[in-house]
């Protein structure tokens, strides 16, 4: 699997969920995973049930069995310029007296890239990261990334800030960046829900990525609801068989088949209901076919009807770390 694993997704569609899962899911195999949130939402806190992540790197979770661990922190463009200004110039205080006259955000106002050029540069900062030993601090390197229709230019921005400044510290760091961002260390991951919407947008942000020459990894299709007819069964809900159903209720002790008994008003919403699922199923499965159509791996991850929680996360975890040991 690869060291760097960038996770995105149309909004609504729990790529933030998927990230966590994922990092988990590393973990029960006995890897040390660190969590990247490059938004500043906090929603890898709320998550994990802990406290808001600071810019430095906390261990929120460690794996049954206590073999793997997962490390978090949400990094913060101006501490991450900091840092920047501190390895390359040695500025030291002076750096904290730009901050305090508003010059980051006045840098990164004047040059808006260098901001996504901080945050990408500090989560690949901790993928090339070794110990004294000579071995890397972290297996692998998991990042909450923005939304698929900014992803491609989050990414790619150091590109074009290497265009720009062509010589220098600013350019040998883009530079250094990208090498991680293109290469087969990385993969792209994009999160979908079997919904037209976020199934178009995650083609549109596939061929993006393509086209720019960023890995792309795998689609995870969140939040799969089971289906609770069998095809049969569908078939017929798309028919009039409001006699057959009263009857079958009847039978089912629940009233007379006649006409205003309880059997018999109970068919209507019962029918209303298997038409509704058979019309979602169908949906379902012409969304599966555009993924298809792609030609890439997928995971399939189920709704948890009650909410998502710490215990849900681990429940997804296990099943990502099934499919991958199918695979």
């Amino acid at each position: 699997m690869s060291r760097l694993q960038v996770v995105s997704g149309k909004g609504g569609t729990g790529k933030t969920t998927v990230a966590a899962a994922l990092a988990l899911a590393l973990a029960r195999e006995g890897k040390r995973t660190l969590l990247v949130e490059v938004e500043g939402r906090q929603g890898l806190a709320q998550l994990f049930g802990a406290e808001a992540l600071p810019y430095e790197e906390r261990k929120i979770a460690v794996a049954p069995g206590g073999n793997g661990e997962v490390f978090a922190l949400a990094i913060d463009a101006e501490r991450a310029l900091l840092d920047y200004l501190q390895m390359f110039y040695k500025l030291g205080s002076a750096g904290r007296a730009l901050k305090k006259l508003g010059a980051i955000d006045f840098a990164t106002t004047i040059a808006p890239g260098l901001r996504d050029v901080l945050l990408t540069g500090k989560a690949c900062e901790a993928v090339r990261r070794k110990d004294k030993t000579g071995r890397f601090v972290y297996d692998h390197v998991i990042m909450d990334a923005p939304p698929t229709g900014r992803i491609t230019r989050f990414l790619n921005v150091n590109d074009e800030v290497a265009g720009l400044a062509r010589f220098g510290p600013i350019h040998n760091q883009a530079q250094a960046v990208m090498k991680v961002l293109k290469s087969p260390e990385t993969a792209v991951h994009l999160v979908t829900l079997l919904e037209e919407m976020p199934v178009q947008e995650t083609a549109d942000g596939i061929a993006e990525l393509q086209e720019a020459g960023l890995p792309v990894g795998r689609v995870v299709v969140n939040m799969v609801r089971p289906h609770h007819l069998d095809e049969d069964t569908l078939r017929a809900a798309a028919g009039d068989h409001r006699a057959g159903v009263a009857r079958a209720l009847s039978r089912a002790g629940l009233g007379g088949a006649r006409r205003g008994g309880l059997a018999e008003r109970l068919v209507d919403p019962l029918l209303a209901q298997a038409a509704e699922h058979a019309s979602r199923v169908e949906l379902e499965r012409e969304q599966r076919a555009v993924l298809a159509g792609l030609d890439l791996p997928t995971y399939e991850l189920p709704l948890l009807g009650a909410g998502m929680d710490l215990a849900g996360l681990y429940e997804l975890a296990k099943e990502l770390r099934k499919q991958t040991v199918a695979e």
